[in-house]
Formats: C-alpha cells, sequence, structure tokens
C-alpha cells in the first residue's frame, strides 16, 4: 500500500498537475488488460495535498473540530478548504425536477393529474 501511494506521490510531481488520461488498465490478479482512454475520478484528479486532507476528513467523520487539530488550523481556514475542494468537483443531483418531457410522458400515461403536471412543470 505504501509502495502505491509513494508511486501515485512520483506521478503527481511528475505531471505537476496537468490533466492525465489513462490508456491501460490491467486487473492485477489475473492476465487481463483493457485498453482505451479513462478519466481519472474526480478524487484522483485533486492534489496530492487535497487528497490526505479528504481522506482525514472522512476519517474524522466530517468533524470539523477533529480537522482543526490534526491540521491545526481555524474553523473557518477547515471551511475555506473544503468550499475550495468541493468547487473542483462535480456532485450527482440527488433529487432531480423531471424534464419537461418525462412530466408529459407521466400525464399522458394517467400516472400524474394535469394539476401536479402544471406543479412539476412550474417547479423545473
Amino acid at each position: 500500500m505504501m509502495a502505491e501511494i509513494q508511486d501515485w506521490q512520483e506521478l503527481t510531481r511528475i505531471t505537476q498537475g496537468a490533466p492525465l488520461v489513462v490508456e491501460r488498465v490491467r486487473l492485477a490478479d489475473r492476465d487481463i488488460a483493457v485498453e482505451g482512454q479513462f478519466a481519472l475520478p474526480q478524487l484522483a484528479r485533486l492534489s496530492a495535498e487535497d487528497q490526505v486532507f479528504v481522506a482525514a476528513f472522512l476519517r474524522s467523520h466530517g468533524s470539523i473540530k477533529d480537522m482543526e487539530q490534526v491540521f491545526g488550523v481555524s474553523y473557518p481556514t477547515v471551511k475555506a478548504r473544503l468550499n475550495r475542494i468541493a468547487a473542483q468537483l462535480e456532485f450527482v443531483e440527488t433529487d432531480p425536477k423531471p424534464s419537461r418531457n418525462e412530466v408529459l410522458d407521466r400525464l399522458g400515461r394517467g400516472e400524474i393529474s394535469a394539476a401536479d403536471a402544471i406543479r412539476a412543470l412550474e417547479g423545473s
């Protein structure tokens, strides 16, 4: 595990934060390799320092108070860093609004009333 962390840190140092594209993935336990163009996961695109910060935040179960102690910084500093990191990430909408076509399709199938369709359309 430690060698993998050092390899990742070395790769990050060499690329100096430039975007990476993975072109070959090999399953370590099998003789299988997949080639193509694969984007790195969002968290892997963060700087090494930000990845450590996110891991520490998760380890502290999201406690900003614990983060203040671990990093020796103030509450506003922890919040500012979390906000800066969050701005680099794309979040999945957990309660997406239905599209106009979805609402009309549901109305057409009789799943919702005209009044419900109007409310949904006005809300989106």
